[in-house]
């Protein structure tokens, strides 16, 4: 079925931001997915892209469709690190989210980990149960492979993260414990761990693939949702440190004091799991 196709915006630095329309998919409902090329991507044939998969697509770019009005910026802070870094940039792909959001980022290992009884609220208040897998499944197989085919990417799970915040951020680590030979790295950024309790907790950290090949990101604030987030985080890195990761070199776990959980926020701090997660050169 052929995608379509639109041009949102390019900018006086020729990066571009491109909407592939209700993007078909077999396993979850069509949805706007958004390409941000960077600055040169235009220029030089040749050159190929690390790939940022990033969730609730349509709260990256633009502030006319952002949640509250506010974006993450993810171009602007790319941009500032190929100014800064010598990064040679990288490519944001954005899959906008559905009405089934909470059932298709609850991540189903940890829900299958939660009591009886809060799986059941969860089915009453979303209508059924996490569809996470099959949600995966639409980007490990429908997705990468037509962003790997139509733009220059660097395909190999080195150069493939995976990010999201709150319940996406969730989201983000499960894909790379379902896929740890797709993504490299994954970037949880105000993970919302309570939305399964410490069940959850230890259903995902004992299902962490062993350090040496991947890099984690995490990071909380400490007002609005995000207050209750630091026992949790607190335990799940104990599972990071079992499973063999070092703290700078390929696991991070950041707290911003006085942070809350919104767009404003992430936006403010965003560079940093980019930084964290796309230095594969050396440390920061």
């Amino acid at each position: 079925m052929p995608i379509a196709t639109e041009i949102i915006a390019i900018s006086e630095d020729t990066d571009a931001l491109v909407r592939h329309a209700d993007f078909p998919s077999h396993y979850v409902a069509s949805r706007h997915v958004d390409i941000w090329l960077p600055p040169g991507y235009g220029l030089d044939p040749a050159t190929r892209y690390p790939v940022v998969y990033m969730h609730d697509g349509q709260n990256l770019f633009d502030p006319a469709i952002a949640y509250s009005g506010v974006p993450w910026d993810v171009d602007a802070a790319v941009k500032v690190l190929m100014r800064t870094t010598g990064m040679a940039g990288v490519i944001v792909v954005g899959a906008w989210n559905s009405p089934a959001r909470r059932r298709e980022y609850m991540p189903l290992n940890g829900f299958a980990a939660m009591h009886r009884a809060r799986r059941a609220r969860f089915v009453v208040a979303h209508g059924g149960p996490p569809t996470s897998d099959t949600y995966l499944r639409f980007m490990v197989e429908e997705l990468k492979p037509f962003v790997d085919t139509h733009y220059r990417t660097r395909p190999d799970a080195e150069n493939t993260v995976v990010m999201g915040s709150s319940l996406s951020g969730l989201l983000s680590l499960y894909a790379l414990e379902a896929y740890p030979h797709v993504f490299g790295g994954a970037g949880c950024v105000s993970t919302h761990w309570p939305g399964g309790g410490n069940r959850l907790v230890d259903a995902m950290g004992r299902a962490l693939p062993r350090a040496g090949r991947h890099r984690l990101y995490f990071d909380f604030g400490t007002e609005t949702i995000d207050a209750p987030y630091e026992p949790y985080q607190r335990r799940f890195d104990g599972y990071v440190r079992a499973a063999g990761y070092t703290p700078g070199r390929d696991w991070l776990t950041l707290k911003f004091e006085g942070a809350e959980h919104s767009e404003r926020s992430w936006r403010e701090r965003v560079y940093l799991p980019l930084r964290f997660l796309l230095n594969r050169d050396g440390q920061d």
